[in-house]
């Protein structure tokens, strides 16, 4: 003798489990709303863990290649404006002096910039070295440390500690 097979179970209509809820007297679940996107204005945003750190992690972290320009742009810096500190400020050395920001250096996976702080019209520049045509300041590009234009970089630094000892 054969077995009779199990009847299957068909699967109810959507809604039908409410609809039940609904006819035995029982409230349904309230439906959740999607959450509000949130708007830039209302994101906060949490301060970087290195803000305000010394700087010689930075550097330590950099490439042997880059390390080399960015050590002798921090010679310059301190050269030109010996008053000047500094500290790690969005993930990079910032120099300053007082509260105002003097420059900084950034190091990429190719080149390390200089950018120097002012207007554009402060930084003499006859060989058009410095990038940027930014309100708040400029940036020299450098890949090798042959390319290095020491004289220009110490009148720079020099022009931005100045505006930077305005500023304070």
């Amino acid at each position: 003798m054969k077995a009779s097979p199990k009847p299957r179970k068909t699967a109810a209509p959507k809604g039908a489990t409410k609809a039940k809820k609904l006819a035995a007297g029982k409230k349904a679940a309230p439906r959740k709303r999607p959450a509000a996107a949130a708007t830039p204005a209302s994101k906060v945003v949490a301060r970087r863990a290195d803000y305000g750190a010394p700087v010689e992690g930075f550097f330590a972290k950099q490439p042997p290649h880059l390390r080399v320009i960015l050590e002798a742009l921090r010679g310059v810096i301190r050269e030109a404006a010996p008053d000047a500190t500094a500290s790690l400020k969005w993930g990079m050395p910032n120099f300053a002096i007082g509260r105002a920001m003097m420059c900084a250096l950034a190091g990429f996976k190719s080149h390390v910039n200089l950018i120097v702080a002012g207007p554009p019209e402060a930084f003499v520049d006859p060989r058009g070295l410095l990038e940027g045509d930014g309100k708040t300041g400029r940036h020299l590009k450098l890949r090798a440390i042959d390319e290095l234009p020491r004289d220009d970089v110490r009148r720079w630094v020099h022009a931005a500690a100045e505006i930077a000892r305005e500023k304070r």
